[in-house]
């Protein structure tokens, strides 16, 4: 993290400040809360996010846990920590990172696909909230995305199974999102396979699509 924030220093010019934090512990959460209720934030991005692969009677329930406090209520939290100052202000703009499984139930992506169920509902609930008041929210439910191109010797089993044409990169979700988040969209859905589910979520019945999409993911969790 202090690497990445010197080169945004030298490549950009600008101030950047370092907070490391795990935000599945609630304590350790509360100290960053607190102090992004007391400061000017503009923009707040919920990004970070973890996911389990297998079925949830043979996960271990502690990281189970962990993964609902950090996918729904660290969201939950950071949101109301700074959404009372935009709206005063009338003026901000927070970027949901909520996923096109949480559009439908996928057996052995259980846990993940029910916390990015929501974020992608509590974003687009909020929107009603906030309309006119100035705050602009955005979901963005993209499918796989790649900050680098993996070593084949070291490829996870998800690698292995998606086809590097179904994958977007890290920049251009990055730049969607933003300019989305600029127009305030509801919702941008970057790739072909976040296209696909979240058409599938909408329209497939739940008895059809679960299954299908419960094959795949049991594959992720064999390995």
């Amino acid at each position: 993290m202090e690497s990445l924030a010197a080169t945004l220093r030298t490549e950009h010019g600008v101030a950047v400040e370092v907070r490391a934090c795990d935000l599945s512990d609630r304590d350790a959460r509360a100290v960053l809360v607190d102090e992004l209720a007391g400061r000017r934030i503009s923009i707040l991005c919920n990004n970070a996010g973890i996911a389990t692969f297998g079925a949830v009677a043979e996960l271990d329930p502690a990281y189970e846990r962990a993964q609902v406090e950090l996918n729904a209520v660290a969201v939950h939290d950071l949101t109301l920590a700074v959404l009372p100052q935009m709206v005063e202000r009338k003026s901000g703009a927070i970027l949901m990172v909520g996923s096109a499984a949480g559009n439908m139930p996928i057996p052995h992506n259980a846990t993940y696909a029910a916390t990015k169920a929501f974020v992608n509902t509590f974003s687009e609930s909020l929107r009603g909230e906030l309309k006119g008041t100035g705050v602009h929210i955005t979901l963005l439910a993209p499918g796989p995305v790649r900050t680098e191109e993996p070593d084949p010797a070291e490829a996870s089993i998800v690698d292995k199974l998606v086809p590097d044409f179904l994958w977007i990169s890290s920049a251009h979700t990055a730049k969607v999102s933003l300019d989305a988040l600029a127009a305030n969209r509801m919702r941008i859905v970057p790739g072909v396979i976040s296209k696909a589910m979240s058409a599938a979520g909408q329209f497939a019945p739940r008895s059809v699509s679960a299954p299908i999409a419960g094959a795949f993911y049991r594959k992720l969790g064999s390995d």
